[in-house]
């Protein structure tokens, strides 16, 4: 033949494609098995699996401004309306009002962004059909026409004076759906392939649900007089300190893939949520007492807040997007079940050999 020899390896020459056994790549079956001596490797050694470099996983097609606003808000109402019934409860009207209106503002605005990332307000009606415990999006989908209602009419009654054993009711029924209103956008996003989520899934939950703390402490803090906000900055500098631990906790649980959450885009917002957090904290617990002081604290928390969602956010699609995120921790993983096997293999019980 011209150009190349078929040969019983193959035809010499001929550049492999897509289909090429991937015999050799480190780790894989053929590693089991010697080559021959002088026999060409099919394809080259690499530290991972993919095609060319390409995902392994298909990054979520949601868009940052509707998926991370959708879960900056949900928290934001949610922890709201938990701070606006103790705000009721202790007669701190102003802040109370306040808080109720934020809710019912932020949980229609984050129902606004979900319904534009599915392209069609039937499909959310649609999610309505079932009700799935397994699902976080039908649980959350139910969640939301709970607790919308419930922060509609605590909302109303607060401002027009109207009905207020309905408001009072309705504001306990907010408050009790508050923390999963908070909460379960964590659990929907560790509930996907993605790496840099589904890793952090013991942590994202309680993470989301800080950062929904700081926002709504912050809000009240904004909204709120000076001399109703105590509450506020004591739950903002226990928000701040869980927000930081919860983050140091789920960095250390993804390993390699906690990359993605200190390294660009997302590592840039994660350490502005931190700044912001740690300095809106701080400043409320000192100067908290100050109205203009505890507006800018306040506009900080929430600023942190936004911040954590969409760096968590990027650093899910940039831990999609690069295949040594996805193949890397399986490979660790399989590398501690092989030695754990080992070790159990060569382990002799007592009883063994004593005959």
């Amino acid at each position: 033949m011209s150009g190349s020899d078929v040969t019983r390896h193959g035809i010499e020459g001929a550049r492999p494609g897509r289909d090429a056994a991937p015999g050799v790549l480190r780790g894989g079956p053929g590693k089991r098995r010697g080559r021959r001596r002088g026999e060409q490797p099919m394809v080259p050694r690499a530290e991972f699996g993919s095609y060319y470099g390409r995902p392994v996983i298909k990054a979520p097609s949601w868009a940052a401004t509707d998926i991370a606003g959708y879960f900056f808000l949900g928290g934001l109402a949610g922890a709201g309306s938990v701070l606006a019934a103790g705000a009721h409860l202790t007669g701190r009207r102003t802040t109370a009002t306040a808080l109720k209106v934020s809710s019912l503002a932020s949980v229609s605005l984050s129902a606004a962004a979900l319904v534009h990332d599915l392209g069609r307000p039937a499909r959310f009606a649609h999610m309505l059909r079932v009700l799935k415990p397994t699902s976080p999006m039908s649980v959350g989908s139910w969640l939301l026409s709970g607790y919308g209602p419930a922060a509609g009419a605590a909302a109303v009654s607060a401002v027009t004076g109207l009905l207020p054993r309905v408001g009072a009711a309705a504001t306990a029924g907010a408050a009790l759906l508050g923390p999963a209103v908070a909460s379960y956008t964590g659990v929907l996003a560790a509930d996907t392939a993605v790496p840099a989520w589904h890793g952090a899934h013991r942590e994202l939950p309680y993470l989301f649900a800080a950062s929904g703390t700081a926002a709504a402490s912050g809000m009240a803090l904004l909204a709120g007089p000076a001399a109703e906000n105590a509450p506020a900055r004591c739950a903002a500098v226990l928000a701040a300190a869980a927000e930081h631990g919860v983050t140091r906790s789920a960095e250390h649980r993804l390993g390699m893939v906690a990359e993605t959450w200190q390294q660009g885009r997302a590592g840039t917002l994660l350490r502005c949520a931190r700044a912001l957090t740690t300095v809106g904290a701080a400043g409320a617990a000192v100067l908290g007492g100050r109205r203009g002081a505890a507006a800018a604290c306040g506009l900080a928390l929430l600023a942190g807040s936004v911040c954590t969602r969409f760096g968590v956010f990027a650093a899910g699609i940039a831990s999609a997007d690069d295949p040594v995120y996805t193949v890397g921790p399986q490979r660790e993983a399989a590398r501690r079940e092989a030695a754990r096997s080992d070790g159990d293999h060569h382990t002799t019980h007592p009883q063994e050999g004593s005959d």
